[in-house]
């Protein structure tokens, strides 16, 4: 079954609009009859109105806190800004520990957050810690993002910063998507291909690592300066501007406006002749809206029920007992980070059963997967509260970060 987009109130917006209305008719109907601005209330319930509108926002907030403290009974909640919790806790398996951060976001409380991926530099060939990068986002709260190639920092599926793709999914694993009203999560295709006037060419992959040398793959500018090797028997077209401006054999300076197509000669060589080319993005299932995506996997949690897809993605190497980090939402468009510490006598990590029923028991009705391992950490308020391997966490590809929007804090 495909997940539905849940939606935030929409309450507010009415009431707002409603009352924007009636002020506007109601300052029309003063200024031709000279009413007191203090008559205005009794004549239109303007104020009445308002007020609704700040008792619904308390009323909500409320509603998330008192959830919370039912969720997290006894336990230690840190409250890091309106509409997120910070929560520690300390879970046996089988009579031994597990060190637990949960941080739950509630963007209808606060609509000033937002929520989206970050990565390390400029570049996709890049690392940082989590700290140096929350910090250049001024975030709340962070957690590390899903796999990178340990070797250069390159992200290792799909990622959408702004509706902007830089990575592609690999393996059709699945990754959450962030609309303005809420989330969805699914098993990621590309649907990628060069339109000329000469044909079409099916794309494989975008600023991914090869991983067949039959493949057809775009680099762009956020890979780097150059494009990689060319693989055996294949050449290289350097789209600019929407023309091929150069062919090589050998790797290509990716231009600022264009892109480098890269594979096998016998496919690309039909194209050469074609004088204009378009790269046409798609990727199913459809998410029209999105403003970002995050890859991970497997699945923890599908539609409700625990579901752990670790063959059919491809990922039997993270299973086993170890530092974990999640990421899921609620029925009631709340979202839920999860890293849980491992390898140490303190905390023994969670295997991926354990981490798919523990989201599953915070309300998640979809949940997945994120790196783990070394990569496993979480920054809250200026610091990193789990206890990673590495003090403060191992350099890493990229995050997913909460902020706000200072801009609609201050209007």
């Amino acid at each position: 079954m495909d997940t539905l987009i849940l939606q935030r109130p929409q309450t507010e917006k009415t009431a707002t609009s409603l009352a924007g209305i009636s002020i506007a008719l109601c300052l029309l109907f003063m200024q031709n009859s000279g009413i007191l601005a203090n008559d205005i209330g009794n004549l239109t319930g303007i104020s009445p109105g308002l007020n609704y509108i700040k008792e619904q926002k308390l009323q909500r907030e409320s509603l998330f806190n008192q959830d919370i403290i039912s969720k997290y009974k006894n336990l230690y909640i840190e409250d890091v800004d309106k509409g997120i919790k910070h929560v520690r806790m300390t879970k046996y398996i089988n009579g031994r520990p597990v060190r637990i951060n949960v941080v739950e976001v509630s963007q209808g409380v606060n609509e000033d957050l937002i929520v989206e991926p970050a990565i390390a530099s400029t570049k996709l060939a890049a690392k940082n810690t989590i700290s140096r990068i929350a910090n250049r986002e001024n975030a709340l709260v962070a957690i590390n993002g899903g796999y990178f190639k340990p070797q250069t920092g390159t992200p290792l599926g799909a990622l959408m910063i702004n509706k902007k793709v830089y990575t592609s999914p690999i393996y059709d694993r699945v990754a959450i998507g962030f609309f303005d009203n809420g989330y969805n999560m699914a098993r990621l295709q590309l649907d990628a291909k060069i339109i000329t006037n000469k044909g079409g060419l099916k794309i494989d992959n975008i600023n991914q690592p090869r991983m067949l040398s039959t493949h057809v793959i775009v680099f762009t500018g956020d890979w780097g300066k150059y494009s990689p090797q060319t693989p055996k028997y294949g050449i290289q077209a350097v789209i600019e501007n929407g023309k091929l401006v150069k062919t090589s054999y050998e790797p290509c300076e990716i231009p600022a406006n264009g892109y480098v197509i890269s594979g096998p000669e016998s496919k690309i060589k039909e194209l050469l002749n074609a004088k204009k080319f378009k790269l046409d993005v798609k990727m199913s299932p459809d998410w029209k809206g999105v403003n970002h995506i995050l890859s991970g996997g497997p699945y923890l949690v599908k539609d409700g029920e625990v579901f752990v897809d670790m063959t059919a993605e491809k990922l039997t190497s993270v299973g086993g007992r170890n530092p974990r980090t999640a990421i899921g939402y609620t029925k009631d468009n709340n979202l839920i980070l999860l890293t849980a510490d491992g390898r140490e006598g303190a905390s023994i990590g969670l295997t991926l059963n354990e981490l798919a029923n523990m989201m599953k028991q915070l309300g998640c009705i979809n949940a997945m997967n994120l790196d783990g391992g070394g990569s496993t950490v979480m920054y809250v308020n200026g610091k990193v509260v789990n206890k990673p391997a590495v003090s403060g966490g191992i350099p890493l590809s990229h995050t997913l970060v909460i902020r706000k929007d200072y801009k609609l804090s201050k209007l």
